[in-house]
């Protein structure tokens, strides 16, 4: 059997149904009113109230209310689930080590159970983030200015790393923090750091780059910026370039029903 659902089951039945499910790697949902403890890092109990009960095959155990998007109590894949019946009353506690965590859910009744053995063999794919934009730059660096050449990504400085380096037209040292949406006053401030980095005489960044004699331009790579930052970032002498990263998905593997018979 692939699934199972129960409408209101006794006691005796959530467990047959949660203890199969375990046995299958299904995945197991209950809608439940339940009373959690936590023992670990911290200790943390929640009294009775109706949660979704989510125990996923990679360990996952999460609890959720009716807000908020978080679980409010979970448990991470590999941990280990067991479930037990007391004085009528449904047990489920997960645990892990290490760190020693435990998370125990008294079930006191079930609204409804159920499980699935799921097939899913699709990764998500993500655009619109630092990194496409980044790859985008590389790929066309005409979209900072013409003649701008990068020369490196990800280039470490004591105050993190910088997106992209790189050398405008006349040789002068380009160093760009990228961002995805609306850049604000923190990017400004980041990429002053970066800056104060080269000017410092102990670092020997300039020299390993070949650029002693250069100017060193800052440079804030965004769809947009807000007012605040703007004005900072014009006090601080540090350039604003608008470049809107790409939003279209690279997959071209075809996924057929066929896997799912």
């Amino acid at each position: 059997m692939k699934y199972k659902i129960l409408e209101k089951p006794n006691c005796e039945e959530a467990y047959d149904l949660v203890k199969e499910g375990l046995c299958k790697k299904a995945m197991i949902t209950l809608f439940s009113c339940c009373k959690i403890i936590y023992e670990g890092r911290a200790l943390s109990q929640l009294d009775f109230g109706e949660r979704l009960i989510i125990i996923k095959p990679d360990g996952s155990f999460l609890v959720h209310q009716e807000k908020k998007v978080e679980p409010v109590n979970w448990q991470p894949p590999k941990s280990r689930t067991k479930v037990n019946v007391h004085d009528n009353e449904l047990f489920l506690e997960s645990y892990r080590r290490p760190p020693k965590e435990r998370l125990e859910v008294e079930v006191k009744k079930t609204l409804f159970a159920s499980y699935s053995v799921a097939k899913d063999y699709a990764e998500i794919e993500l655009a619109g983030y630092e990194k496409d934009m980044g790859d985008m730059i590389m790929k066309k660096p005409y979209l900072i200015e013409e003649g701008f050449k990068p020369t490196a990504r990800e280039y470490s400085t004591e105050h993190g790393f910088i997106d992209i380096l790189g050398k405008d037209y006349d040789g002068n040292l380009m160093v760009l923090e990228l961002k995805a949406r609306k850049a604000g006053t923190n990017a400004v401030k980041q990429i002053k750091r970066y800056l104060s980095d080269f000017e410092n005489p102990e670092n020997d960044y300039l020299k390993d780059l070949g650029a002693e004699k250069q100017k060193i331009r800052g440079l804030l790579v965004a769809p947009s910026i807000n007012e605040d930052a703007k004005e900072l970032s014009e006090k601080e002498g540090i350039e604003f370039v608008s470049v809107t990263p790409p939003k279209e998905l690279k997959n071209d593997k075809k996924v057929t029903l066929d896997i799912f018979k």
